[in-house]
C-alpha cells in the first residue's frame, strides 16, 4: 500500500509526500506529490501516526451501559474498539480497576481480572481492530486490591499499573462538594448514605492506605507494567512517585505537581474534556494552562474518545506547532509506556496511521489503518 501526495506529520516537521507500507510496516517515506499507479491518493490530506490511548474509561460504559446492566462483555470489548477506532485511535490501554469495597456499596463488583482475560483472547482471536493492551488502575483506598493484583501475571500484556487514591478530602477530590456531586449524581446517595461512605473511605486509607501502596508497586514490577501515579496535588505527592519510580502522571490537579513532575523527569499526562471544554470538571487545573505553561506532555481521552484528536489540534492553535501537538497523542505516549514500534511516521515502524480533514475547524478522520491493514 502507498498512502500519496499527502502531508505527513512527522515527528520535527510536516512534509509533502508518500509512505510505502510492505507487511505492516513502514517501509519507505518519499517527498514530493507524485501519485505512483495504484497508490491511494491523499490529495493534500495530512496522514499521522496513529493515536495512542493510555488511560480510558469508556470501556465501562458500554459494559455497564446503566447501572445494574451487565452487557455480554465480548459484545461490549468489540463496541468499544470499534468506537475507538472510529476516534482514530489505533492502540488503546484499557483501564480496568483493581480494589473494590465489600457489601452494599458504590463500585463494588470485581471484574478486571475477567475482563482483561476476554479482552487478551479476542486480541489473540484477530478479532479486534485495533492494538489491545491493559491499564490496571490500582485503588488503594479499598479492601481488595492485593489479592487482585496476584491474579495476574507478564503474560496477561499489562503494560501501565496506575496508583489511585480517592481518599475524600485529598487529590481530586478535595472539594468534598465535588466529590458528592459525583457519587450523589451518579449513584443516587442520600446525604447520609454519601457521609457513611466517605467515613468508610476514610477508614479504609487508614487501614490499608500504605500496605496496598507499596503493594501496587512491587505488582508492577512483577509484572513488568509502567508505574504511573494519579492526581498528585503536592510537591510531596511527587517526591513519592518518584521515589516509587512512576514514570507516568495521570492528571496532576495542581501547577505546583505538573512543574514538580517535570523536576523529577515524570511525563504529565492530562485529560482531552479538561481541554476541550476550557477546565476540569473537579476544580483541578486546567490543562489549557499546563500547555501554556509548558507542562503539558500527553493527553488522554479520559472519558470521550474524539476528545484525544479534538485535543491535540487544539493544542496546535495553542502552540503553534502541529507535529509537537500530535506528539502528545502519538510518539509521547508511546514512549511512556515502551512502545518503540509505533507512534512516528518513520521508517521500519509499524503502519498505524490516520488520514485528517479540516484540521483548521472541526478534524475529521478520513481513513485509519493499523499494521497497514485499513479499520476506518
Amino acid at each position: 500500500m502507498i498512502l500519496a501526495n499527502a502531508e505527513l506529520i512527522l515527528p520535527d516537521r510536516v512534509l509533502r509526500g508518500a509512505i510505502h507500507v510492505e507487511d505492516g510496516l513502514i517501509a519507505a517515506i518519499t517527498e514530493g506529490g507524485a501519485v505512483p499507479e495504484g497508490a491511494i491518493d491523499c490529495a493534500g490530506a495530512h496522514v499521522a501516526p496513529g493515536l495512542i490511548e493510555l488511560h480510558t474509561d469508556n470501556l465501562e460504559r458500554h459494559i455497564q451501559p446503566r447501572p445494574g446492566v451487565d452487557w455480554p462483555h465480548s459484545a461490549a470489548i468489540l463496541a468499544h474498539d470499534g468506537e475507538l477506532a472510529s476516534a482514530g485511535i489505533t492502540t488503546v490501554f484499557d483501564a480496568l480497576r483493581v480494589g473494590v469495597l465489600s457489601g452494599k456499596a458504590v463500585e463494588n463488583e470485581r471484574y478486571a481480572r475477567a475482563i482483561a482475560s476476554e479482552i487478551n483472547a479476542l486480541t489473540a482471536a484477530g478479532r479486534t481492530r485495533i492494538s489491545h493492551f491493559i491499564h490496571l488502575r490500582a485503588e488503594t483506598c479499598s479492601e481488595s486490591l492485593l489479592e487482585e493484583l496476584d491474579e495476574f501475571d507478564d503474560t496477561d500484556r499489562v503494560r501501565l499499573l496506575s496508583l489511585m487514591d480517592h481518599t475524600p478530602g485529598q487529590r481530586q477530590f478535595r472539594d468534598l462538594s465535588k466529590l458528592a456531586q459525583y457519587h450523589q449524581g451518579k449513584h443516587g446517595l442520600s446525604d447520609a448514605q454519601f457521609k457513611a461512605h466517605v467515613d468508610r473511605l476514610l477508614g479504609l486509607r487508614q487501614k490499608y492506605g500504605e500496605v496496598h501502596e507499596a503493594g501496587a508497586v512491587a505488582a508492577a514490577r512483577r509484572i513488568g507494567a509502567v508505574l504511573a501515579s494519579h492526581d498528585d496535588t503536592t510537591q510531596d505527592h511527587v517526591a513519592t512517585s518518584a521515589g516509587h519510580g512512576a514514570r507516568l502522571a495521570e492528571f496532576p490537579t495542581t501547577p505546583e505537581a505538573a512543574r514538580a513532575c517535570h523536576d523529577h523527569g515524570i511525563a504529565v499526562m492530562v485529560g482531552g474534556p479538561n481541554l476541550i471544554r476550557g477546565g476540569s470538571h473537579s476544580g483541578n487545573v486546567a490543562a489549557r494552562d499546563l500547555a501554556e505553561a509548558g507542562l503539558l506532555d500527553i493527553i488522554s481521552s479520559d472519558y470521550v474518545p474524539s476528545s484525544l484528536l479534538l485535543g491535540a489540534c487544539q493544542l496546535a492553535r495553542i502552540w503553534g506547532d502541529l507535529p509537537r501537538a500530535i506528539a502528545t497523542v502519538t510518539d509521547a505516549p508511546a514512549r511512556a509506556t515502551g512502545l518503540t514500534d509505533r507512534g512516528r511516521i518513520e521508517f521500519g515502524l509499524r503502519a498505524d496511521l490516520i488520514r485528517l480533514a479540516d484540521l483548521d475547524r472541526t478534524a475529521r478522520l478520513t481513513g485509519v489503518w493499523v499494521g497497514g491493514r485499513q479499520v476506518g
